[in-house]
């Protein structure tokens, strides 16, 4: 560890929900020098967490447990128990462990009880924090004027090719409005960095900082902001859209510009870039001549990691990135 990393921790926000998260904390973790916040997004209504937040009227705990799983010491036992899903034609079916247990703690207690007891018990490296815990359902003006209700609907963009989201918004469902969970709102104040993660920029991103207070909070920071581009396009959400695309959606959001951007240039290979064609998803391009970029910090570099045909970021060259604007700024 350098003497600038031993003098002060830096303390670090991430916001984001989904893989995308998972991948940047699951790097994050074992970066020397950093204490790390999770802020996860809470409006998840498909798959598990859907069906457990209709049944049980429980805020959505998939995110969240794989954040809590992301930054445990445990995390390769941790995903194999916790988040290997039930088979079969019963009840269980297409639900994991995880989900399950966090439901049962929060009847027990309440949802961030639950949160803090499971971090507790898998030793996690850091926060994790629901954006927060108001219930609410988020919903998108699409270009054409029809609006589309539920996350799931919204991240999944069926049958809407060739409609772009005008406009993202929550509508809360016990009150007349969400209000962010004040220690997220405490953690941002006390940033050193804020870190966009990749991921689902509408679903996943946005709907984190449309919560009343998150951004307000974050234009009142002087933290620099890191956005981690994606790698792909999403069908329905970002179809056709370059880098530049990403980052003028996000700070129109945000209200204010971010400070660096991280980009994968590492082109996937054709067999991959054409399974992902077949489904409306292409490579997210940056035009390195386009002067647009003069105004950021741009840090282009290889950290496509490929499994069975999909692509994420590498989890360790993407921490090792974030490692060298925090402790070597000037590089």
């Amino acid at each position: 560890m350098t003497a600038a990393m031993a003098a002060k921790r830096q303390k670090l926000v991430t916001i984001g929900g989904g893989s995308g998260h998972f991948v940047l904390l699951s790097g994050l973790r074992d970066l020397p020098g950093i204490d790390v916040t999770a802020v996860v997004s809470m409006i998840d209504n498909g798959g598990s967490s859907g069906r457990l937040r209709d049944e049980f009227g429980i805020l959505p705990p998939g995110d969240i447990l794989k954040c809590l799983i992301a930054l445990s010491p445990h995390r390769q036992s941790a995903q194999q128990i916790l988040l290997s899903r039930f088979k079969g034609n019963s009840k269980l079916a297409g639900h994991n462990a995880g989900n399950l247990l966090m439901t049962m703690l929060s009847k027990y207690t309440s949802f961030t009880e639950a949160v803090t007891a499971l971090s507790d018990f898998l030793e996690v490296k850091g926060h994790v924090l629901p954006v927060s815990t108001d219930k609410a359902t988020l919903t998108a003006l699409l270009s054409d004027g029809s609006i589309v209700y539920g996350e799931y609907a919204i991240g999944t963009g069926q049958n809407r090719v060739g409609k772009k989201i005008s406009r993202l918004a929550m509508v809360p469902h016990h009150c007349e409005s969400a209000a962010a969970y004040e220690p997220v709102i405490e953690a941002i104040k006390e940033a050193d960095y804020i870190i966009l993660a990749p991921g689902d920029l509408y679903s996943s991103i946005i709907s984190n900082l449309i919560v009343p207070g998150v951004k307000e909070t974050l234009q009142r920071s002087n933290a620099p902001i890191i956005h981690v581009l994606n790698i792909m396009t999403r069908p329905g959400e970002t179809h056709d859209f370059k880098a530049r695309d990403f980052v003028r959606e996000l700070e129109l959001y945000l209200g204010k510009s971010v400070s660096h951007i991280l980009y994968n240039n590492q082109i996937p290979s054709d067999d991959i870039l054409q399974r992902y064609k077949s489904k409306h998803s292409q490579f997210v391009k940056m035009d390195a001549s386009d002067k647009l970029w003069a105004d950021y910090s741009v840090h282009a570099a290889p950290m496509l990691r490929m499994n069975h045909g999909s692509v994420a970021h590498d989890a360790e060259k993407l921490a090792t990135l974030i490692g060298q604007i925090i402790f070597q700024p000037n590089t």
